[in-house]
């Protein structure tokens, strides 16, 4: 693991350290590992999140994504565009292009800096979910699009305890053993909303989660208060797009990314 190439980059706020692990031996790395230490604030680079580019058979190239406590993730939207844009720029792939994640082969286009993402059918869809915590009832709602997502609907975003009530969410008995993300949305236009997301394996409040902006996209429109295309305002303030059918079979998520360094780890990283 000595001298091991990276690049950080960042997607809407959300930042990653990724490995072109194509001439690797991965099976000789503990990526589980390997992401707890290099995603440290203060001890590694930094990051919400370790994504290593791997051969497939299947499609450009295969992913294998962790987040920053090292558990391994299904999907991430903004990780998935940083991937996306990474690969093309290593001449991977074409603009248009395809990769395999554990949520299944994911489409995409890049197109300069921003990149398209295909995401996956939303399934799992629960509506108007009454949830008690500390016996207090809270109104809620659901639905994975690729990784679970909780999203509540609120007047004020600003003073809403993303950490407090974010965890005893993700930890809550009735979303075990997976747990969720869980998501604050505001309804500001019927084309345009607001969120704050909690992200499980990072826990902490994010800049921001594709994903979650996908479900809290989704959730609005479900309750009637959205039509697609939905643009999607982050933490970071960064806009994404959300685009989808009536049916909800395609869904896509469209963004900025940024190649912020690339450099090698040397081997006091891994003390």
């Amino acid at each position: 693991m000595k001298n091991l190439t990276f690049y950080k980059m960042s997607g809407s706020g959300n930042d990653f350290i990724l490995i072109d692990g194509r001439s690797l031996d991965l099976t000789k790395f503990n990526l589980s590992e390997l992401a707890r230490k290099l995603c440290h604030r203060t001890f590694g680079i930094g990051a919400d999140g370790l994504i290593v580019l791997d051969k497939s058979d299947k499609a450009d190239f295969k992913w294998h994504f962790f987040n920053a406590d090292g558990s391994e993730a299904e999907m991430c939207g903004n990780g998935g565009r940083c991937a996306a844009r990474l690969a093309y720029l290593l001449g991977m792939c074409e603009d248009k292009l395809s990769f395999e994640t554990k949520a299944g082969i994911i489409r995409a286009e890049v197109d300069g800096s921003k990149v398209k993402l295909e995401l996956t059918p939303p399934f799992d869809l629960k509506l108007n979910l009454n949830l008690q915590i500390e016996g207090k009832d809270y109104l809620l709602h659901f639905v994975n699009t690729g990784v679970p997502h909780a999203v509540f609907v609120v007047k004020d975003l600003e003073n809403v305890p993303i950490k407090e009530l974010g965890r005893k969410v993700r930890f809550h008995e009735y979303f075990k053993p997976a747990g969720t993300n869980v998501n604050f949305i505001k309804i500001l236009k019927d084309d345009y909303i607001k969120i704050r997301t909690y992200e499980r394996g990072v826990e902490d409040e994010t800049l921001a989660c594709g994903t979650g902006s996908v479900a809290g996209a989704v959730i609005a429109y479900k309750l009637g208060k959205v039509k697609p295309p939905i643009k999607v305002e982050t933490r970071s303030g960064e806009i994404l797009e959300i685009f989808f059918d009536e049916r909800l079979k395609e869904v896509f998520l469209k963004g900025e990314t940024r190649l912020i360094c690339r450099g090698e780890v040397l081997e006091e990283a891994f003390i």
